[in-house]
């Protein structure tokens, strides 16, 4: 089994902007950089989009992170990242040979969303896979969470 990694942003907003155009944007809710590997397994893409959704890290009435994405009815944004996979232990230049190249990656991306799009209770929006990209957001919190699925247990 092949892990899926996602660099979680809890945001008040987030866009992705190509070619100063924008791709997807959305307003309460996350911003997930993902990365895949060339072992990826479908049940991986599933249990990351159940725990995405029912992961506790927005406020309830008191301030304490009680609340799911489906909680609160927030959205997503999606934003595929290979670099997630980069290796720098040696060198000066990373490595990506780890990271699912185009013709594996993409399936497993529009694969994702669409899990996504079956559970979240709000927008899911995107970006382009493997266009030039410039993402903003305010992280709200700040929190900032990695989430990996697979591999050795």
């Amino acid at each position: 089994m092949g892990p899926v990694r996602v660099v979680l942003q809890r945001v008040s907003r987030a866009s992705v902007h190509i070619d100063g155009e924008v791709s997807g944007a959305i307003d309460r809710g996350l911003l997930l950089l993902v990365g895949f590997t060339r072992e990826e397994e479908e049940s991986d893409l599933e249990w990351m989009a159940d725990k995405l959704v029912g992961l506790r890290i927005f406020a309830d009435q008191d301030g304490k992170m009680n609340r799911s994405l489906a909680d609160v009815g927030g959205g997503v944004l999606v934003v595929s990242q290979f670099t997630l996979y980069g290796d720098t232990r040696k060198g000066r230049r990373p490595s990506f040979v780890k990271a699912a190249p185009p013709d594996t990656a993409v399936p497993l991306y529009e694969r994702f969303v669409s899990f996504l799009e079956d559970r979240v209770p709000g927008p899911v929006e995107t970006g382009e896979f493997g266009a030039m990209m410039n993402v903003e957001l305010v992280n709200d919190g700040p929190v900032t969470l990695i989430l990996e699925r697979g591999g050795a247990p």
